[in-house]
């Protein structure tokens, strides 16, 4: 059973930074790609950024490119998500996700239904 759990999150001044952090359990975390996703009240949720399972293969939203930076520690079987120059639209809950998939093209990257396994989601509020 893959677990997920997401932390890090938090209230954050417009020109902050937050760390996420995503610990998985449950298999081998190494061998399989993960991403981040979020969820703003009111809308779906949507990409952030990905990242194939040896890190070498990353893909990010537009929204976030430049600001934020995804990575793993397969020793260590997390994946962060360093978050700086926050603005307000970046408030939402965070999710991690994984799948079968050990690197993906874009459009899997970017897709909801390509991973099988969330984590429950941590809080990020920047306010202005």
């Amino acid at each position: 059973q893959v677990q997920l759990v997401a932390s890090g999150g938090g209230l954050v001044q417009t020109g902050g930074s937050l760390r996420l952090s995503c610990a998985a359990s449950g298999r081998t975390f190494s061998r399989y790609a993960m991403a981040w996703f979020r969820r703003a009240p009111g809308k779906e949720r949507e990409f952030v950024a990905s990242i194939s399972w040896s890190g070498s293969t990353t893909y990010y939203a537009d929204s976030v490119k430049g600001r934020f930076t995804i990575s793993r520690d397969n020793a260590k079987s997390t994946m962060y998500l360093q978050m700086n120059s926050l603005k307000p639209e970046d408030t939402a809950v965070y999710y991690c996700a994984t799948n079968q998939l050990r690197i993906m093209s874009t459009a899997q990257a970017m897709a909801v239904k390509t991973y099988d396994y969330w984590g429950q989601g941590t809080q990020v509020t920047v306010s202005s």
